[in-house]
């Protein structure tokens, strides 16, 4: 590895458009004063020397010399301080950058990503503070605006303190410039451009840092077309069970039980040594005594040492795909994965598409197929599911079940021996029944291939993915504070949101985001209308949307507040959040609605209050008194005017095509109520609380964003 010299650095970087000072070396304190003379007064002196990487943190620099005397001691005060380690050294002279905003810029070399460019909140603080955010180059315009949006401290960015905005278009001008320097030059490990000050609203490198070294690998970026055999996964026309068995407890057993339960309408086979009957279905001893040309896909529950035979047999009649829960492969150890790539070439040798090994299974609800070793059998909808976890293709068709919000495929990658999710993805993309992928990712191997892969799924439709486990891979130590400051997750994060992923922190809020997705209108903006029964709810959800930093709690127009005023008593809150306070009616929440949705001021809505009548019903129903004392009727009209605000939310949506998300925590705490259950009815999702509708509204504006500004809608 070797450090250039600050001037060497700034040479270079100059090169690529990045701003940098006026600067004079010199070797010693009279040529020091000559420079600051030609220079003008205040000026900064540094000592620099190849060997020298971060000079503030050993008090090499001094800053705001106003005249000649300060700057000779300066200068003869830093020369004493070099030490041996420092080799030759010199002094850089350079006119003092006056600014109260830093910002540090960069690019690092990932190992399974490449070249990544960085911008963050720079200066002595960069890496305590850890502000940075990243994307792989290189970079397009809107990358770099992106990456400029997505450091949490871009507040600092506006106007400051009597000081003019920044200029983003010239902070992207750098972050562009550092892309083409990291695509022109792979001996480039790393450049710290820190601090980045601003200056008049534009940027300027105080300080500069390059290292070079050996170039990377280059990651091979072609991106595979889906490939056609994963119909033969998703929609077989025939099933095999390959080591059905009798025992309740067995994989065997499990996998041939779901299949038959879930109804699947294909031909079904399965095989056991003994050639039981198996939940009343006649198995056969080997797949040799099958007809060929009936089956495409074979569920595999046999022992691994039997699974090669059992390929050349099931690829004899025809099968063309196989889905492998067989354990015993790579994940146990030396000889298990010499067994893994023996049974990939195998699998490609006779053109039968593998997944797993290690799996549980798959789920294809437009053929009811329930091909999977664990439980739920979720209810049919427009969203996929891959996952290197199996455990979370049971989490995410659980929620399915608990919302109605259900899914087309699922599928449990194993292993990923020869497909991965990135494979399911790609095939989603492209999946008539499927309208948004779901994902959850563990370690990464090649970044580039990934990211290549994720940005083409991506620009077909809606891709959520949660990430398991932040630490990719050992990345090379580097000396600058952009090389430390490159965490996997902030380079993952990064990455997701240039390839249009949306990057969920947790299961629940990853499926509340893609059944948004599934079953909502893409919103056309960011400005949202709260309707609430009640104040302290509009408030919380008004928060929300605020602090979200991507929504915008929409200002009433003075149509629309004229318009509410003819339908609600004079205490309405007159504002948004539009609070009813109490002075709703029979069909006062249908039309108050109707008039929100449709208002051109208008982008989203969130509907607070919902299931508050049918709450007291169930109250009135189970207190003793019922149905005597008139409750019978009381009963039946709360439940359903829940029922009916809950059916015109989804009737207004379409009508009016924006998003109308629901929340109400009786969601959770009582499925049974008229209110949600019915959202449930209408193919919805009803969020537990106004946040997490508000946290999956914002995704959803952030994706539509994304699309509009490349062209993808």
């Amino acid at each position: 590895m070797t450090t250039l010299s600050e001037r060497d650095s700034k040479a270079l970087v100059a090169g690529y458009g990045v701003p940098v000072l006026d600067e004079r070396r010199a070797t010693d304190p009279d040529e020091a004063v000559a420079a600051a003379d030609a220079i003008g007064y205040p000026v900064v002196v540094k000592l620099c020397g190849e060997a020298i990487a971060h000079k503030s943190e050993r008090g090499l620099v001094r800053l705001d010399l106003v005249n000649a005397e300060a700057t000779r001691r300066a200068a003869e005060t830093l020369l004493a301080a070099a030490t041996p380690a420092d080799g030759d050294v010199d002094l850089l002279v350079a006119p003092m950058a006056r600014g109260r905003r830093e910002l540090i810029a960069g690019l690092a070399r990932d190992p399974q990503f490449g070249p990544c460019v960085m911008l963050g909140v720079g200066g002595v603080l960069a890496e305590a503070l850890g502000d940075a955010a990243f994307r792989v180059a290189p970079l397009a315009p809107n990358d770099a605006l992106d990456l400029i949006g997505d450091i949490r401290a871009r507040a600092l960015l506006g106007a400051y303190r009597g000081e003019e905005p920044v200029d983003r278009d010239a902070v992207a001008d750098v972050l562009l410039g550092l892309s083409r320097l990291a695509v022109d030059r792979p001996d480039v490990v790393s450049v710290d451009l820190n601090p980045l000050v601003i200056v008049e609203g534009r940027p300027v490198a105080v300080d500069a840092l390059v290292e070079l070294g050996e170039p990377l690998p280059v990651a091979e970026t072609a991106i595979r077309v889906s490939d056609p055999r994963m119909r033969a996964l998703f929609e077989p026309r025939g099933v095999i069970v390959a080591g059905a068995s009798t025992h309740p407890g067995k994989f065997g057993f499990v996998a041939l039980h779901n299949i038959l339960a879930s109804g699947f309408a294909g031909r079904v086979a399965a095989t056991n040594l003994e050639g039981s009957s198996v939940l009343g279905l006649e198995t056969v001893r080997s797949v040799r005594e099958l007809p060929a040309g009936e089956f495409d896909l074979v569920v595999v529950c046999t022992p691994a040492a039997a699974n090669p035979d059992l390929l050349r047999d099931c690829a004899a009649r025809g099968v063309t795909a196989a889905f492998v829960t067989s354990a015993g492969y790579g994940e146990a150890g030396e000889a298990g994965r010499r067994a893994e790539s023996e049974l990939v070439a195998l699998a490609d040798e006779l053109g039968i598409l593998l997944a797993g090994p290690n799996g549980q299974g798959l789920v294809s609800t437009p053929v009811g197929l329930c091909a999977q070793i664990v439980a739920p059998f979720p209810p049919p909808g427009r969203v996929a599911i891959a996952s290197q976890s199996g455990n979370f293709v049971s989490s995410f068709e659980n929620w399915a079940v608990q919302t109605g919000v259900g899914i087309s495929r699922a599928v449990s990658a194993g292993n990923a021996a020869a497909v991965g999710v990135a494979d399911f993805l790609g095939f989603y993309a492209e999946d008539p029944a499927t309208a948004v992928s779901l994902g959850y990712v563990e370690g990464v191997g090649d970044g580039r291939l990934l990211f290549e892969r994720l940005a083409a799924a991506a620009a077909r439709k809606p891709v959520v993915l949660v990430q398991g486990g932040t630490t990719i891979g050992g990345r090379r130590a580097a000396a600058s504070h952009t090389g430390s400051m490159a965490s996997d997750a902030a380079i993952f994060a990064g990455m997701c949101r240039q390839a249009g992923v949306t990057l969920c922190p947790d299961v629940e809020s990853a499926f509340e985001a893609a059944a948004s997705f599934a079953t909502q209108p893409r919103p056309r903006g960011p400005r949202t209308a709260v309707l609430t029964t009640a104040g302290g709810w509009g408030v919380v959800a008004a928060d929300a949307i605020v602090a979200s930093g991507t929504l915008d709690l929409a200002p009433l127009p003075d149509d629309l507040r004229a318009a509410i005023d003819e339908k609600l008593p004079p205490r309405w809150s007159r504002n948004n959040p539009i609070d009813f306070a109490g002075g709703e009616t029979r069909d006062t929440i249908p039309e108050v609605m109707a008039l929100v949705a449709g208002h051109p001021a208008i982008d989203a809505v969130v509907y607070l209050g919902l299931g508050i009548q049918s709450n007291q019903a169930a109250l009135m129903r189970s207190g003793g008194f019922h149905p005597d004392h008139g409750l019978e009727r009381i009963v039946e009209y709360h439940e359903r005017q829940d029922t009916r605000f809950a059916r015109a939310a989804a009737e207004i949506s379409v009508e009016t095509g924006k998003p109308i998300l629901t929340a109400t925590e009786l969601a959770v705490a009582d499925p049974t109520n008229a209110g949600p259950r019915t959202v449930r009815e209408t193919g919805r999702l009803c969020y537990p609380t106004a946040h997490r509708a508000v946290a999956a509204l914002a995704r959803m504006w952030r994706d539509a964003e994304f699309r509009t500004a490349r062209g993808l809608v």
